[in-house]
């Protein structure tokens, strides 16, 4: 059997807590206060990281992204969103260039 991908196991572990009690799972507190509360704590944590790379303080970017990837798994289970459609959206594109796939998008 192939090891699971830690962004994998992760957001398993995230879906898992969606039924958790928010006392006692920090997942299940996001969970319980919504989409827009977990957007607008994703944005913090992508703000945090931005602003730990500009102060190029690397271990706090390290520290940060892993926040932000968090909370970004967070938000796609709330919006029924999983990586593998992620990971087709990234792999459509890894035949054009990022130029190309920004002017397709009007």
């Amino acid at each position: 059997m192939a090891e699971q991908h830690p962004i994998d196991w992760l957001f398993a572990t995230i879906q898992s807590r969606k039924d958790a009690d928010p006392e006692s799972s920090y997942t299940a507190k996001l969970y319980a206060r919504g989409v827009l509360q977990i957007a607008k704590k994703l944005g913090e944590e992508g703000v945090e990281t931005a602003l730990a790379a500009v102060a190029q303080d690397r271990e706090h970017v390290i520290a940060e992204s892993a926040d932000l990837l968090y909370h970004l798994l967070v938000l796609w289970a709330a919006c029924g969103i999983t990586p593998e459609e992620a990971y087709a959206a990234l792999d459509a594109r890894t035949h054009r260039s990022g130029i190309e796939e920004k002017k397709s998008r009007g």
